[in-house]
């Protein structure tokens, strides 16, 4: 089991963007009838959602939190030694998005930069890769940007999808806290993967193993009477769920062994905003009480790798500042993996949420 501890290391600030443009799921009544349309509601639990532009990509709404929070924190540019960049919505197959928001952020060019190919898991995975860097007498802070822009990967033909996700982009400051008076809490990791799952989430072509062609451009129309490309994305909702429901849990109750600490000794559950029929699901097999979980789901829908940021800068600002609190991080999804964490937020910058 992939267990990582970490001490003196913090976030000390996050941000959140969301495109301007609000995609309401009652009025997608072209595909859908008013009873699909009201079902999905109550048991998925998105009301509406973000869409960027044809124009607009992740790194834009991730160049934009991070803007915020650097002019907002008052950091240094200069000061910034490592950025990572996480999302699977890239500008290009290359270079990397990261280099390319190194030089527009005018950051050092002695920032080191990389990308990291995750999606659901990937605010958590990208925390614990920054944090071991941290680790380094070289490295003193870091960039952190999360994002997807998913509605660029899904066909609106899709009933299993096409009402599920949301677009965003997100910015997080990580340094070291070595002042003689921290009172900073341990952090800890729980990394897990299990590709003989990657189907339930996937784009079956247009990369390298099944290359875009007229093939992988057609629509198709599946029996269950769901229409898309082989470029677009396809989700097994099923072998998510059952997949979730008995990884997740056992992976959080672990973590908090580890760390000898129980879910009492903790102030919230941030999940990953799979959905709400999943979450909730969760919550009871965990016994969490539910007062302590928040959402985004409903405002923004499913924002892959950026859901956890976006839901504590959109419902966790008020309750954060000025405090101290202690966080369970879970995400998963896509790949498959999963990922938790506990961690400290302690007196944090929290930006109010940007739109573009």
């Amino acid at each position: 089991m992939a267990y990582l501890t970490f001490d003196k290391i913090k976030i000390s600030g996050i941000s959140a963007c969301v495109p301007k443009n609000i995609d309401k799921i009652s009025e997608h009544t072209d595909i859908f009838t008013e009873e699909e349309l009201n079902q999905f509601v109550k048991q998925i639990g998105v009301v509406e959602r973000r869409f960027v532009d044809n124009k607009t990509c992740t790194s834009d709404l991730c160049y934009y939190a991070a803007e915020k929070l650097i002019t907002e924190m008052n950091i240094d540019k200069n000061n910034i030694d490592l950025l990572i960049f996480v999302s699977q919505s890239f500008d290009y197959y290359l270079p990397a998005t990261s280099i390319l928001l190194q030089n527009r952020l005018n950051l050092s060019k002695s920032t080191a930069a990389f990308d990291v190919n995750l999606g659901c898991s990937g605010y958590v995975y990208g925390l614990s890769v920054v944090y071991s860097f941290m680790q380094q007498q070289c490295f003193n802070k870091a960039l952190l940007l999360v994002g997807d822009t998913p509605s660029k990967l899904i066909n609106p033909k899709d009933k299993i999808s096409s009402l599920l996700f949301g677009d965003a982009g997100t910015a997080t400051i990580i340094e070291k806290d070595d002042t003689p008076d921290n009172t900073l809490g341990k952090s800890y990791f729980s990394l897990n993967s299990d590709g003989a799952g990657y189907k339930a989430i996937i784009i079956h072509g247009g990369a390298f193993r099944n290359p875009c062609s007229q093939e992988t451009l057609n629509e198709v129309e599946y029996e269950d009477g769901n229409i898309r490309r082989a470029i677009d994305l396809s989700m097994n909702g099923p072998d998510v769920f059952n997949f979730t429901i008995r990884e997740v849990p056992k992976s959080i109750k672990g973590l908090l062994e580890f760390a000898e600490l129980s879910m009492d000794d903790t102030d919230y559950l941030v999940y990953h905003q799979a959905n709400m029929f999943i979450n909730n699901f969760l919550t009871k097999k965990l016994k969490y009480p539910k007062e302590k979980i928040p959402y985004s789901l409903k405002k923004f829908g499913n924002t892959s790798s950026a859901s956890i940021p976006v839901t504590i800068v959109s419902e966790l600002r008020d309750e954060l500042i000025n405090s101290r609190k202690r966080l369970i991080l879970s995400s998963f999804g896509v790949g498959l993996s999963w990922a938790n964490a506990i961690i400290d937020i302690n007196n944090s910058y929290i930006t109010e949420l940007l739109e573009i």
